[in-house]
Order: C-alpha cells, then sequence, then structure tokens
C-alpha cells in the first residue's frame, strides 16, 4: 500500500485543488485533506520499515549480506574469555543473572536484547541469529560491551559493570541463545570451534609423501643429524597449519 501512496497523494491534492478553485463544498475539501494525510502517514511508516540497524528481532540473515564486524582497538584485541568459562555452568548463571538484571541495579541487558534473546526495543542485537553473531571473536564482544557501538542505542557499559570479569560472565551467556551455545572462541584458530576441541593443537600440515626423491647432499657437507658447535638444532616440530 505504501509504495503506491504518493500517487494516490497527488491524485487527491489534485481533486482538493480543484475543488477549492470551483468553490466546492468545504467539507468534502475537509475529507479529502484527511485522506491525504493518512496515505501520508502510511507512506512514512513503510520507508520507516526499511530502515534501521542490521541484526534486530524478526529480520532474515543472509550469508551473502553479512559483514565481518571491525576489529578491535589494541587495547582489547588480546582479552579472551578465562580459559574454561565457556563451559562453565555456574559462570554462565552468574552471567544469566547479570543479564536479567538481578545481580547489578545498574545492568540489564535483558531491558532491550529480552530475557529469551529476543529483543523487546528496536535496533537492539538479536543474539539468536547464529549466522551474524559468529563473525564476533571473544574480543570483539567484549569491546562492543565495554565501549558501546557509536551510531546506535548500545551504550558502554564498562563504568558500570564492576569487573571485567562480569562482561565475560555475560557473554558466556549470551551466546547460548544462538548456535554458539556449545562453542567457544578458540584463540589459535581464531573461530568458534565445540566446547571438547578447545585448547587442541592446531593440525599439522601434512607430511611430505615417502616416495618423494632425496636431493643428494654435496660433498663436504655436514650430516644434518650432527650439527657444528655452537648451532642450533633444526626443529623436530613440524610446521602448523593455520586454521584461521
Amino acid at each position: 500500500m505504501w509504495r503506491i501512496a504518493p500517487v494516490l497523494i497527488n491524485r487527491e491534492v489534485g481533486i482538493v485543488m480543484q475543488l477549492m478553485k470551483d468553490g466546492g463544498s468545504k467539507q468534502w475539501s475537509l475529507y479529502a485533506l484527511v485522506f491525504i494525510g493518512t496515505l501520508a502517514m502510511i507512506a512514512f511508516e513503510g520507508c520507516e520499515k526499511t530502515g534501521g540497524e542490521g541484526g534486530g528481532e524478526g529480520e532474515s540473515v543472509s550469508t551473502a549480506t553479512l559483514k565481518a564486524p571491525p576489529p578491535p582497538p589494541p587495547a582489547y584485541a588480546d582479552k579472551h574469555m578465562p580459559e574454561g568459562w565457556w563451559s562453565d555452568p555456574e559462570i554462565i548463571e552468574q552471567g544469566r543473572q547479570l543479564f536479567i538484571g538481578a545481580e547489578n541495579i545498574d545492568v540489564n541487558c535483558a531491558a532491550c536484547h529480552g530475557k529469551n534473546g529476543k529483543p523487546v526495543k528496536k535496533g537492539a542485537r538479536d543474539f539468536r541469529q547464529t549466522e551474524r553473531m559468529q563473525l564476533f571473536s571473544d574480543s570483539q564482544w567484549f569491546w562492543r560491551i565495554s565501549e558501546g557501538v557509536k551510531g546506535t542505542k548500545m551504550p558502554a557499559w564498562k563504568k558500570k559493570l564492576k569487573s571485567e570479569e562480569d562482561t565475560w560472565k555475560i557473554i558466556s551467556y549470551e551466546r547460548t541463545f544462538s548456535g554458539l551455545k556449545d562453542k567457544g572462541w578458540d584463540v589459535a584458530r581464531a573461530a568458534w570451534v565445540p566446547l571438547d576441541e578447545l585448547g587442541k593443537p592446531v593440525a599439522e600440515t601434512e607430511a611430505a609423501p615417502a616416495d618423494s626423491e632425496a636431493i643428494p647432499a654435496e660433498e663436504g657437507a655436514v650430516p644434518v643429524s650432527d650439527p657444528v658447535e655452537g648451532d642450533a638444532p633444526a626443529s623436530e616440530d613440524a610446521p602448523v597449519q593455520s586454521e584461521s
């Protein structure tokens, strides 16, 4: 309806102008003006629905249009979830208490994001959207809660939260609304991984084929197994493959 409103408005304006020019009934002119105003409101409402910050409640998520959030500034780049907190039920429960405002009267995430992760205020981040939330590292998440998000209604919370630990507790709980519930951020892999894989060594690269031809050593060369005194021994560790 709102897409054709401008056309109808133009038509009705023309009718009103003609009525006034011909000395038509003031009552009919008033009715026409009311009708024009109604159409204008419909048009405005429709335009408003097309705007707003991405990631809010009810918005469909297309992986083709998702953009990675900006990296955290240096002051936050090396901040990570304390070891074991992703899977600690006590930590997650403490995060829930903070999230719903039961622990700190100055902090109530649920007032905007909803107690079950479904936003209750327009523009609030929908933590249920796995495709969007998995784009955030733990450092990025921590940074946004601490400093807020410019250009949105998300305020900075670092002065109202009693400690950095409280921020991590909230994050540990917030991620349970989405498909990240059974995952944690692995710093080495720079990715969300299942909880039972957290902290495990990154997979090693495949070894060279066994039938590859060895390159003959030059005459007088020192064997690798017998390094020259004073030189550091060759590393026996195989190179690792980055999965980030």
